[in-house]
C-alpha cells in the first residue's frame, strides 16, 4: 500500500443529508445503495463500494455500539489488505476536499468514521 502525502480535508456525512458546496468531491462508501435514494438526490461523484466493509463484517457488526472497538480494527485490517484502496487513495489525492458519504443513521458508529481514520494516517 503505498503513501500518498498531500492535503486534503476530509469530510464525513449522511448520503440522506443534503449536498452542499462545501462537501467537494462526494463518494458513497457503502456496499449498498442507500434505501429511498434517487441517484439524482445523492448527487455523488464517486461510488466506492469494493473499499467499504465486507459483507460478512457489515452483518456481524449490525451497528451494535458494543462491537465498534472489534469492528474498527476487524475494517482496519481489510482496508490493509484490499487492493482497491490505492486506486480510491489515488483518485482522491487530485481533489482539495472529500466528503465521505454513508448511509447508517447511528452518526457516532459507522464505516465512514473508521475510513476517515485509515485514510488520514495514509494522506
Amino acid at each position: 500500500m503505498k503513501s500518498i502525502k498531500v492535503k486534503i480535508t476530509i469530510k464525513i456525512k449522511r448520503v440522506y443529508d443534503a449536498p452542499s458546496v462545501e462537501d467537494g468531491y462526494r463518494v458513497l462508501i457503502d456496499r449498498l445503495w442507500p434505501r429511498g435514494l434517487s441517484k439524482s438526490v445523492a448527487t455523488i461523484q464517486n461510488w466506492v463500494k469494493d473499499i467499504a466493509p465486507s459483507t460478512d463484517l457489515r452483518k456481524w457488526f449490525d451497528h451494535d455500539p458494543l462491537k465498534w472497538a472489534a469492528f474498527q480494527e476487524k475494517y482496519m485490517d481489510e482496508l490493509k489488505h484490499n487492493p482497491s484502496i490505492d486506486s480510491f487513495m489515488e483518485t482522491i489525492s487530485h481533489q482539495k476536499t472529500v466528503t465521505l458519504l454513508y448511509s447508517a443513521k447511528d452518526e457516532k458508529h459507522n464505516n465512514a468514521k473508521v475510513l476517515k481514520s485509515f485514510l488520514t494516517s495514509k494522506l
